[in-house]
Formats: C-alpha cells, structure tokens, sequence
C-alpha cells in the first residue's frame, strides 16, 4: 500500500472499496484497529496541533476523503484515482457487513441523528445487524460515563463502530477507544447527517471538482465560513510550497 505526507500527515493510497474491504477483513479476525477520513481541514488542524497529526499518523488507515487531498497524492506521484469519502465507505462498509453478518454499531451525533439513522442505515444495508446506538452529551464526559459507554459497546459484541463526533474530536476517540472497545473504529464524521437524510450531498460534478466544500459553505454559511477562510488559503500555500520545496517525493508502500 503506497503512502505519502502532506504537510505533515500520512495519506494512504486506498479506493472507497479498497478500504471497506480493509475494514470487514479487521472486524472478521477480531482486530481493534481505527482508520480516519481525512480532508484539508484534518491537515491543517493536525499543523496547529501535534498531537492530532499523531493520532492521524498513528492511524491503521488515513484515506483521503477529499479531492483536494487526492490531487496532492497524485502530484506527488502516488496513483489516487478517486477519494474514499466518508460516507460512500460509512454505506459500502455497512453493506458488506450485513452480507458478512458482521455487527456494528454507531457512536455520537444528536439523538435525533441517531434515530433517523437506525431507521435508514438497515434500509441501506438489508441484513444489518445494528447492535448498539450511543448519543453522547456534546460536553467532556467524566471517566464513568466513557466507561460506561465503553462497556455498552463492548457487550453488543459489535465489530464495527462508525463514530461521528467532528473532527478533531472523532479521531481522537477512535485513536483512543479502539482498542478498549475492541472494535474497528471509523471516524467517519458528517456521514452520519448525510445518511440521516439532514444533510444534502454536493452534486457529483462538484464533488469530482474539488468545490464540494464551496457547496457546503453555501448550506450552511454561517457555522462553516470561519473553518473555510481559515482552512482554504493555508492548505493551499502549505502545499504549493511544499511541492516547489520537495518536487520529486518518493512514496512509501508498505
């Protein structure tokens, strides 16, 4: 599997389909492993904070989830074809499960999501064995409501747990949690709302674009236009400078 850094955080080179087959191949063997979805906003917050670009770095997965990031792999040579976004692996990953008879659960979002999504993820994936639901307060929780949570997963005997907390904060309960929960962990974030039918998804000539987040902007304006004028600018000269620094990188594969 090829690898490469940008500005800082490993990217693996894997297809949506690629990494669900990844993942079900985890939860079959009983590994507690995590794997991240990855944009120009995980960059650039991994830049302001290092222990986030270690809890990506030390991922078992760190797949692009966004064009920009596929753009920056195939520039620096490793062969991308497309980004294994979120919620396209969140539904194939779901589907090979209920195939399989591999349970899961979900964990974070509101209760609303939540609901919705117990409703319409099976409808996603006929033969679903959705085991355990869990909506978090949106506060810090003390040591024995994570253990409790822990221990609720635990028992559902799931292997799978499709985690939507926003980033910074999912990654970091997937680095940390994996192995207590005994689970493969995804952080596969706004999947959640875009499955629950709250979130439309950005027409697929956007997406194959780059500008899904200029279509995400739009929808919600005001909670989303700090993140952008903050994250656009720097992913983009981050990265431009680096290519003219390091023209020629060499990735890794292991």
């Amino acid at each position: 599997m090829a690898s490469v850094p940008i500005l800082g955080v490993r990217f693996d080179a894997r297809t949506t389909s690629q990494t669900a087959d990844d993942v079900l191949r985890w939860a079959q063997a009983g590994e507690a492993r995590y794997a991240c979805f990855s944009n120009a906003h995980g960059v650039i917050e991994a830049q302001d904070d290092p222990s986030f670009e270690r809890v990506l770095n030390g991922s078992d997965l760190n797949v692009p989830d966004g064009m920009s990031i596929v753009r920056e792999m195939r520039a620096r040579g490793v062969d991308q074809p497309d980004r294994a976004y979120g919620p396209d692996v969140m539904l194939a990953v779901a589907q090979r499960a209920a195939e399989a008879g591999v349970p899961v659960a979900l964990y974070g979002s509101s209760p609303q999501v939540i609901a919705l999504l117990q409703e319409r993820l099976p409808a996603l994936a006929p033969g679903l064995q959705l085991v355990e639901a869990i909506s978090p307060p949106f506060r810090a929780l003390s040591d024995e409501e994570d253990e409790a949570d822990v221990q609720r997963l635990r028992a559902s005997g799931a292997r799978i747990v499709f985690v939507g907390l926003g980033c910074p904060r999912q990654e970091r309960w997937c680095a940390e949690h994996a192995e207590r929960v005994g689970a493969v962990c995804l952080a596969v974030g706004a999947a959640f709302d875009f499955h629950a039918g709250l979130l439309r998804q950005a027409p697929a000539v956007l997406q194959q674009a780059g500008l899904e987040w200029a279509f995400r902007l739009a929808m919600e304006p005001r909670r989303l236009w700090k993140r952008y004028s903050r994250v656009v600018p720097r992913f983009l000269l981050g990265t431009a400078r680096e290519r003219s620094r390091s023209p020629a990188v060499t990735p890794s594969v292991s």
